[in-house]
Formats: structure tokens, sequence, C-alpha cells
């Protein structure tokens, strides 16, 4: 690949961005757009957050939600380059990053997989469970992430977590930044952000963010590529009403991507130990991908404090790619045993979402009370193929699964794909009543329908099934900082897999119970949680058998207990901190034995900084992360166990002046080898010792 970055764009872009300025700073129609926020100030540079609508379309503050939520701020993304949903998720309490491949990734939180994704509240329906690429982070202002059943916000999905992406906006003055890293492995990247007014009155106003990247990487071969660009236009129609229109554009472009990854034991039984830039793709290996997002959102205002808000949104994602699986069980000595399984795989899915949410308060008993309702629809459209290559099958002799130089071959020896839709319907209703001074009670329905036509790689995918799940949740105000709650929530997920006698299984169904304290400390400057909580999904399928060449299945039931502790903000005025602890001290099935081994029964998250203050100029801080032990059944008494294992980073940042800042991070500072996850029967190595250097530049 070529070794320069193709900057070319990007600086054109910012170049029109330091126009923009220098035509802002010239104008003087206006002293209200006169105002410059300096981005990084003490109010804007935090780790927590007052308030969320993520647990239930009502804005509440994190100490008066009654579910565990955790927050990760734009502030804590900066400190510690956290350019990714991978690395942000990687630094939340409670989940699991579980890399199966280079290009795909599952989360885990409380013992299930996580497939309840949401931009700005709206829900995004996973098709494939998983999530492709390297989801840019730049674009989001912060993510939320909220632990549990979150049967309020979104219609269907596990009791695990929802993932809530706070997009950007137009700010209140012209603000700019942008940004140049260069780091291991030929990192390249380069960032623009640009907030300004679009016209005199200021009524109309924009924001652009810009990424580009390029490295190569400290796996053989692999070599990623993304370009981000993100738009977004709000115009006031009047005093009451907002519009506001966006559009987001995504490209990964990776070389020598990983389908599937390594073996795990040797024919002998006993365990591989490669070196860590293993990898398993051949030379011609690609994975494209490219997503377009558009949104447009219209909130107004009624007047005695209510307000309708409808969103309607439309995603593209498109992949294109040439696969080499490597399976089998290598020898020892000599090499060998292993084999090929060529494919030429593309995709193209549509997803249509439209929501509407109205929201305010009403009095009653003599006292006044929150209510939010609404309609939310979805229609989500996936076609893909597998065009299968010549030679699967073939033995890669000696060292050849792992060099990259399997031959490629012509992708015509079958074809398969799938062709189905997905179309959902949710009336949701949450109220929050003020029934004392000191206590509030949260609680609301959530009613869906959801159904399923088409075929997936000869495999009916048809599913239809309503359900209305309920939640509740009580608080008490213990003083002005203390508060003490508890909360139910249910969730379902419908299912195409079929019994033995033909018919689809019920739909999988989630409940969290969960009870605990949560503070609001130094004028809410800190929030700190300690929760409790039981996580059963009950009716998930697993294959009992066969009939003919047709599979059926079971629905089997799990539960998982536990208990965290999660704390974020300000420790003083120049500590910072986002921590958190999670102990699973049950994960079973219904016999009592342990299952979904390969989760970590504890994880330990520790983010923090600290200023200074003999050189106020100076940013230090660190990153903590440890989980315990994991482990997998390969079958025939052989077991994979990943030891447990913490990764250390560092980082500093220096102010040179009020617009410039240099910051350096380390990465896995102790070069401590671990597998990347086991999730699957293979796997692969996590990322060396690394660092990058990152000159910013804030207006």
């Amino acid at each position: 690949m070529p070794r320069h970055l193709p900057l070319r764009p990007m600086l054109l872009a910012l170049s029109m961005i330091y126009s923009g300025l220098a035509v802002a700073a010239d104008d003087t129609s206006d002293t209200q757009m006169q105002t410059v926020t300096v981005t990084g100030t003490a109010e804007e540079n935090v780790y927590t957050a007052r308030n969320t609508k993520s647990a239930g379309k009502l804005e509440l503050s994190l100490r008066e939600t009654p579910q565990s939520v955790s927050v990760v701020t734009r502030a804590l993304m900066d400190d510690f380059k956290l350019d990714n949903i991978n690395s942000v998720l990687a630094a939340t309490t409670g989940v699991t990053v579980e890399k199966v491949e280079t290009s795909r990734t599952y989360y885990t939180a409380r013992g299930f997989d996580v497939v309840n994704f949401q931009y700005d509240g709206v829900g995004m329906p996973q098709v494939f469970g998983n999530v492709q690429g390297d989801i840019d982070t730049a674009l989001y202002e912060r993510i939320d992430i909220v632990r549990g059943a979150n049967g309020l916000m979104a219609s269907t999905g596990n009791p695990s977590a929802t993932v809530n992406f706070i997009r950007k906006r137009p700010t209140a003055g012209t603000t700019a930044s942008a940004s140049l890293t260069l780091g291991s492995w030929n990192q390249r990247r380069i960032e623009g952000d640009v907030s300004t007014k679009l016209n005199d009155s200021g009524t109309v106003a924009g924001r652009a963010v810009l990424v580009q990247q390029e490295s190569d990487s400290y796996l053989d071969r692999f070599s990623p590529k993304k370009t981000v660009a993100y738009a977004v236009v709000e115009a006031q129609l009047g005093t009451d009403s907002l519009l506001t229109v966006g559009h987001t554009y995504e490209t990964n472009r990776s070389k020598g991507v990983m389908w599937g990854a390594l073996p795990l034991y040797y024919a002998d039984g006993s365990p591989t130990n490669y070196p860590v830039s293993t990898n398993t793709s051949a030379n011609w290996s690609r994975w494209d991908t490219t997503t377009n997002t558009t949104f447009a959102e219209l909130s107004h205002n009624l007047g005695q404090g209510w307000k309708v808000q409808g969103t309607l949104s439309y995603i593209t994602d498109k992949s294109d790619s040439n696969l080499l699986y490597v399976y089998g069980t290598p020898n020892k000595t000599g090499g060998g045993g292993l084999y090929a399984y060529p494919s030429q795989y593309g995709a193209d899915q549509k997803q249509t979402l439209a929501d509407l949410a109205v929201d305010g308060k009403f009095n009653l008993g003599g006292r006044q009370h929150d209510l939010s309702f609404g309609y939310s629809w979805s229609r989500s459209k996936l076609n893909d193929a597998s065009h299968y290559g010549q030679g699967i099958g073939t033995e890669m002799p000696g060292q050849t699964a792992f060099d990259g130089s399997y031959p490629m071959p012509t992708f015509d020896a079958s074809t398969d794909g799938s062709s189905y839709e997905d179309r959902r319907n949710t009336l949701f209703l949450a109220a929050r009543f003020n029934l004392a001074d000191d206590w509030k009670l949260l609680t609301g329905l959530n009613s869906t329908r959801a159904r399923s036509n088409g075929n997936s790689y000869g495999t009916s995918k048809y599913k239809s099934a309503s359900k209305t799940t309920p939640y509740v949740g009580v608080v008490y105000d213990i003083n002005k900082e203390w508060s003490a709650y508890a909360s139910h929530t249910e969730i379902f997920n419908p299912q195409s897999e079929i019994d033995a006698t033909g018919t689809p299984l019920d739909p999988i169904e989630g409940k969290t119970t969960e009870a605990g304290l949560k503070a609001a400390l130094f004028n809410g400057k800190l929030n700190a949680s300690g929760a409790v909580f039981k996580t059963q999904q009950d009716n998930t399928a697993e294959q009992a058998g066969m009939i003919g060449a047709k599979a059926y299945y079971r629905g089997v039931n799990a539960e998982s207990q536990g208990y965290e502790f999660d704390l974020s903000g300000d420790l003083n005025k120049d500590w910072q901190a986002s921590a958190g602890f999670t102990r699973l001290t049950s994960l079973k099935g219904e016999d009592g034995k342990a299952v979904r081994t390969f989760i970590p029964r504890s994880t330990l998250r520790v983010n923090t900084t600290y200023r200074v203050p003999a050189l106020p100029a100076l940013k230090v801080g660190g990153t903590l992360a440890w989980q315990s032990e994991t482990w997998i059944d390969q079958g025939g008494g052989i077991r994979t166990v990943q030891p447990s294992y913490a990764t250390l980073g560092l980082m500093a940042r220096y102010e040179i002046d009020k617009h410039l800042s240099l910051s350096v991070n380390l990465n896995n500072v102790t070069d401590k080898k671990h597998l990347t996850s086991l999730y699957w029967t293979q796997s692969y190595y996590a990322a060396p010792r690394n660092g990058s250097a990152t000159l910013s530049w804030t207006y």
C-alpha cells in the first residue's frame, strides 16, 4: 500500500475551516456570535454528565435514574485517544469487547451479548448481531451505556446493555479544532471539527467533522484505512421549532483482514503459541465497508413544559470482501493440518427508522410529574451473497497458512446468500411520579410487534412476535447527595430458529432486577454508584439435533448475578477519574453449570488524569484494564485458557499556549501478550506496546 497518507482532501477541508474562522473573526454584524469558546475549558473538560435520557426518554440526572449508567465523555475520549467504539467500550464498566476478527467484534455485559445500539436515543436494529468495521468516535459528544434490560428505550434485544451515541451538534458560538496524530506502525490520523453560524441572525448554524486515518499494523499484512465525514445543520423555525438535518459518511478499507483467526491447539492437544504478529489472511484479502446515515429531526415546544420531537433516519451499509478462512488442527512439527476456505462476500443493508416522542409535565395530587410517550417504526432489508472460491478444502503445507502466500482463486465454485426484511412497530409510555419530596417512581410500558420474512443461506428467517414489557423503578433520596434505588426491567427478542416440529421458537425473554446506591457529590461534579443485579435470559435457541439436513433447536435458559461499582467525574479541581469494577458471582445455565466461560467473571476499569498544580499546562494520566481468567471447552478434553491479565496505559498533555497542545499516549506499557477473545474457538493476539503523539489546535 502507499506509504504516504492522502491528505489533500483533509488539508483542503482544514483550509476551509481556517478561512471560515477568518470570516467569522471579521464579522462584526452580530455581537452574539463574537463569543469565542475554547474547547477544553474547566466546564467542558469533565468525565461525567449532569443528565441523561438514555434510560427512559425522560431527562434525569444519573442519580435520579434507577438503572446502572456509565457515561464516556468527549474529554475522556480525547485524553486517552479512544478513537473507535472498541476502545471506548473496553474502558467502560462492565462491558467486554470480544474482537473475534480484525473487522468483526461482539460486546457483552452482565453475561449476555450487547445488540442494542442507539443514536440520540433512536434505536438501530442489529441485523448481524456484531459490529463490522471500525466505528469512529470523533462524531460524538459522549456515549452512554445503560446496563441491564432497557425495555423502555429498546423495542427488542438482550438484557445486557444499550449503547447510546450522542452526536455532536452546532455550538452557540464559533468553535473549531484540528489535530494530527502520528503513531506506531506508521499510523497517521488527521481530524478537523468546526461549528459556526450560517446566516447573519444566527438562526441557522452548522457543524462539520472530518477524519482520515491510515496505518500499517502489528499484524502481518493487515493495513486498515478509514475516512469519516459528518455535517449537521440546525435551523430555528420561529421561537418554538428547531429543525436538525445531518449526514454521516464512513468508509473502512482494510487489507490483510482476518476471516476467522488462529487455531488455539495442536493435533496433540497442546496449546499453540504464535508470534503476536501472526495472521491467517492471504495477500489478496480485503474487507471494504461504506456506511451512509442521513437523519432529520424536528422538535417543537408546545408550551407549558411540553415538547414533541420527530426523527427520521435512513441508513445504507454496504460491504465487499475477498476473504480466506483457515480451519483445521495444525501439526506441532512440520506444519500442515490446516485447510483453505476462500470466499468472496458482499452485503447491502438498508434501514429506515421513524420515531415520534412527546414529553412534558402534568399536575396530579398537588404535585408535578413527568410523562413521555411515543411511537417508533423501523424497516431493515438485507441482501448478501457469498461466492465460494475454487479449492475449498485444500491443505496448506508447512507454514503457508500464515505467510499470506495462498493464491487467489476464482470465486465461482458455488453461490449462496440471504434476502430478508425485518419490521418493528413500538408504542411506549413512561411516567415519573413525584410521590413525595424524597420518593420518585419511574414506570412505563413498551409494546412491540416484530416481523421478519425471507431466507438466509437456505434457512427461513420468518418470525413474528408481539409483546408488552413493563418497567418499574423507585428512587429514594436519602439526603441531598445520596439516593437508594431499585428497578425491574424486561425485554424480548424474536427468533426464527425452529423446533423439532418445524415451529419457530418463542421469543427470547430477558429480565433484569437491580438495586443500589447512587451519589452526586461536589455539586454534581462526581457521580458514584453501586448496584447488585440479577439478569435472566430465557429461551435462547441452542441446536438440539438434525432432521435430515436441517437443524432444529430448543430454548435454553441462563442467569447471571453480580455487583458493580462505578465512579466518574472530578475528585478535586485537578484530578479526574472514570472507574468501575464488575463481579459476576454467577453465570450459569438451567442445569446449574457455568456457561459463557469466555466472559471474565471480574473486570476492573480505571481511567484517571491529574493536572500538575506546579505546572498547570501539564496533565498526566493513566488507564488500567484488568480481567479475570476466561476459558472455552474445545471438546475432546481440550480446554483453552486465557489467564487473568492487566494492561496499563499512560498519557501526558502539555498546553503550549491557549490554542496549541501536544499529547503523548502509550498503550499496553508492560507489553502484555494476551488473546483478544475466546468467544469463538479461534482467536488472535492483542496489540503489543504502542504509542502515539498528537498535536492539537483549538479555537
